[in-house]
């Protein structure tokens, strides 16, 4: 039985040959949302995360990995994915770092210094000139950002300072997308709302860029391109595009949605933001509504991008997903073969045999 049970382990969890060690796309999702009770203990079924693992470009061939670890609140969230490790949190203190291509996973210590119920957003990223995995934690006390970083070879966290000089008028922040912070260039990635007091204006609510160097551990701002503001109703995410970070805006029509994505070609100047393509989602509902028919998931490594449409057969059916790839050149549309009801995010992903080690690592 030990050595059967031994060979389950070492089975490859990838349709692909690991010898090729070629990228992937990982979706993650909930695959099984059973309704919660308001009574439910810790030991009752829960919501099953599944992350689906696109072995080709198309996402005709997959696999699916189940999460081998579970979250008290019974929900998890995708973090990033950075060189073979993933990132997964519950919105509050369980963080965990998981390699699936050696089935370890390692639960993070606690961020002790972040009050109850402050919920924030978190980056995980690599830092290549110490061969090193930060996470790190941001989340705002009324106007004041709070910061925290976790380093791996330590196994602790740290408080970091901002060291940026921002308007004494800005009374209130707000991290603007629940989508992966992208990892561009040695750098982490956030879009923050500012709501900002203008003598004789009012408030008035303008967006930024926030960047985190991991090597120096060192925030900037980073321009955003020259938009005309279109519909009142729109919202701009920070992703990745073929290694590049990309700014995707989405905007309500009367009759469908407009995404625009702009690339940054040149990392950290301004004049390099360039328009790469406008996709139309016809009769679709802008994502800020109630009804969401139409969302962006991110860019897939070859470059094609992902959405998710909601649709009815008739008008009393009920609601169903498709994903769609959609190429930004030609704007071609392709089906995939992604089963999922609730796809959060997705990031590239690349098998690596990066160990897992030190206090609270599970292998299964």
């Amino acid at each position: 039985m030990a050595q059967a049970k031994e060979a389950r382990q070492h089975q490859p969890i990838l349709r692909r040959q690991k010898e090729h060690h070629l990228p992937y796309d990982i979706v993650f999702h909930i695959e099984i949302a059973p309704k919660i009770q308001k009574n439910m203990n810790f030991n009752s079924p829960r919501k099953s995360e599944v992350c689906t693992v696109a072995c080709d470009r198309t996402f005709e061939s997959i696999s699916e990995l189940n999460i081998p670890f579970s979250f008290e609140s019974g929900v998890a969230f995708f973090v990033n994915s950075c060189n073979g490790l993933l990132c997964l949190w519950n919105l509050d203190a369980d963080m965990y770092l998981w390699n699936p291509s050696i089935r370890k996973f390692k639960r993070l210590p606690s961020c002790t210094n972040l009050k109850p119920h402050r919920r924030g957003t978190l980056g995980f990223a690599y830092d290549s000139q110490n061969n090193d995995y930060k996470v790190v934690r941001i989340w705002f006390d009324y106007h004041k950002p709070k910061i925290m970083m976790y380093t791996f070879s330590l196994d602790s966290w740290e408080i970091v300072d901002l060291g940026i000089s921002w308007s004494p008028n800005v009374v209130y922040y707000q991290i603007n997308s629940d989508m992966p912070s992208p990892f561009v260039s040695g750098h982490l990635h956030w879009m923050l709302i500012r709501m900002e007091r203008r003598e004789g204006q009012g408030m008035r609510n303008t967006r930024m860029i926030l960047s985190f160097d991991v090597n120096s551990e060192k925030f900037n701002e980073l321009p955003l391109p020259d938009v005309e503001r279109g519909s009142f109703k729109e919202q701009k995410c920070l992703i990745s595009f073929k290694g590049k970070l990309a700014l995707s805006i989405l905007g309500e029509q009367p009759h469908g949605t407009l995404i625009s994505i702009w690339v940054m070609r040149e990392y950290g100047v301004h004049e390099s933001w360039n328009k790469l393509c406008v996709v139309s989602a016809e009769n679709a509902i802008f994502v800020v509504s109630n009804k969401i028919l139409t969302r962006l998931i991110g860019f897939t490594k070859d470059g094609p991008l992902l959405i998710q449409k909601n649709y009815k057969k008739t008008k009393r059916s009920r609601l169903k997903n498709k994903y769609v790839l959609i190429d930004p050149e030609t704007l071609h549309e392709k089906a995939t073969s992604i089963k999922g009801e609730n796809v959060l995010a997705m990031d590239g992903y690349m098998e690596n045999l990066a160990l897992l080690d030190g206090a609270n690592v599970e292998s299964y």
